[in-house]
């Protein structure tokens, strides 16, 4: 059984790949070749709270958990598993797993729904998911220009100054005019109003996955001609931005969308995140590993 560190993932999951393994993840959730558990959570007084989410792509399935408290940080793993035999694989230490899927998945409904020459990105948040949404975006796009706003000025300008973009003085600023738009916060309440958003633009919406929070207002998800989601079933327990406005006539599911880009309409991608992502990510690199073995080895016998 293998055991990857944080510092093993970012060496073995580029961004390109997994952009790749979104796009083969979907596929195979389409035509019965993947199977989704949406997402639990335990939540304790404390203000701790136990989250799992689970998936099989192919012939591996696995389970994430992850433990959280607003005040003391949280703990992310990966367990991946043989799908026909039921042995355990490998065991992962899985934030920037989780960062990097989730970018990726930004990045493959992009590349299905954004203006093939989308030059200008604005981003609105500055942490750490932040950081692979707009990676993930420059893979798929020739972005020229990208603005980034957040309520701390510190933090935005450090992002601004590390990622070589710009510094917007306001969300509306950083917004107005943009190809593409990204939120990544933990916002509560919507962090930009509809009209500050052209037609033609793709919204990637991918900081909360909990029904009583949203990025983005109900005027604009009602006003999408589409809006894709990663899973309807599991959208309808946690997509906040969905819930609390009440649209759900123009959503469909990301496996079901084709290449389209509509120059007339507003396109959302609502991300929140599926177990069937880390899976197809967690096999790559298992497989990856499995290359070069002799690396591992010492690691793995000493965890024995």
């Amino acid at each position: 059984m293998f055991y990857f560190t944080e510092s093993d993932i970012q060496e073995l999951l580029p961004i390109t790949e997994a952009i790749r393994l979104m796009r083969m993840a979907f596929e195979a959730l389409k035509i019965g070749r993947a199977q989704n558990q949406p997402r639990r959570r335990l939540i304790l007084e404390s203000g701790s709270v136990l989250h799992s989410m689970a998936g099989v792509v192919g012939n591996y399935f696995g389970t994430k958990f992850y433990s959280t408290n607003p005040r003391y940080g949280a703990h992310f793993y990966f367990f991946l598993y043989d799908a026909k035999t039921a042995q355990p694989l490998a065991m992962m230490e899985a934030n920037f797993l989780g960062q990097i899927r989730t970018g990726a998945a930004s990045g493959y409904a992009t590349d299905l729904l954004a203006n093939p020459q989308a030059k200008t990105l604005a981003i609105i948040g500055s942490g750490f998911q932040a950081r692979t949404q707009l990676a993930a975006i420059r893979a798929v796009r020739p972005i020229e220009t990208v603005r980034v706003w957040s309520r701390s000025e510190e933090r935005r300008l450090k992002f601004a100054e590390e990622a070589s973009v710009t510094a917007a003085k306001s969300a509306e600023e950083a917004v107005r005019g943009a190809d593409i738009v990204i939120t990544a916060t933990n916002s509560k309440d919507p962090v930009l109003e509809s009209d500050w958003i052209s037609d033609g633009t793709l919204v990637n919406a991918m900081g909360s996955n909990t029904a009583n929070r949203r990025e983005l207002p109900g005027e604009l998800m009602r006003r999408a001609g589409i809006v894709a989601i990663d899973s309807l079933e599991q959208a309808r327990i946690e997509a906040g931005d969905l819930i609390l406005a009440d649209s759900w006539a123009n959503v469909v599911e990301l496996q079901n969308v084709e290449r389209h880009y509509d120059p007339n309409r507003v396109t959302i991608f609502k991300s929140i995140g599926l177990g069937i992502e880390d899976v197809a990510a967690g096999a790559f690199i298992y497989e990856r590993a499995l290359a070069t073995p002799e690396r591992f080895a010492d690691r793995n016998r000493a965890t024995h």
